[in-house]
């Protein structure tokens, strides 16, 4: 086991090596780990679309009018969406709004306010 290399977690280089008891290390970023326990979960990474971070619980601005299945009309621009939640998949914000209800935006047609 000492004498295998491994992949490191942080750059995926193809040499880490053994360090001491169960820690391994990268000869190229120096990150340390330990195979046995699990890597971290990565935080989710939502942009709007000016390149701002998106986090839980922020306000956004819809930028353009966007058109809503089943309703008779689109969410117009401008319209203020508070509390928002992001969330994994296509449609990475959920949220609610006032006369639509529950439902699913895509970050790159809102902006951060």
């Amino acid at each position: 086991m000492a004498d295998t290399l491994h992949t490191c977690p942080q750059c995926a280089s193809p040499y880490g090596y053994f360090l001491r008891e169960d820690t391994y290390a990268c000869p190229e970023c120096g990150y340390e780990w330990n195979p046995a326990e699990a890597p971290a979960e990565e935080a989710l990474v939502v942009k709007d679309a000016n390149g701002n971070l998106l986090q839980d619980g922020d306000t956004v601005i819809v930028i353009r009018n966007l058109p809503v299945k089943g309703a008779s009309a689109p969410i117009k621009a401008g319209t203020k969406v508070k509390n928002i939640r992001l969330s994994d998949g296509d449609h990475n914000i959920d949220c609610k709004i006032d006369g639509f209800g529950a439902m699913g935006l895509k970050s790159e047609f809102v902006k951060k306010v």
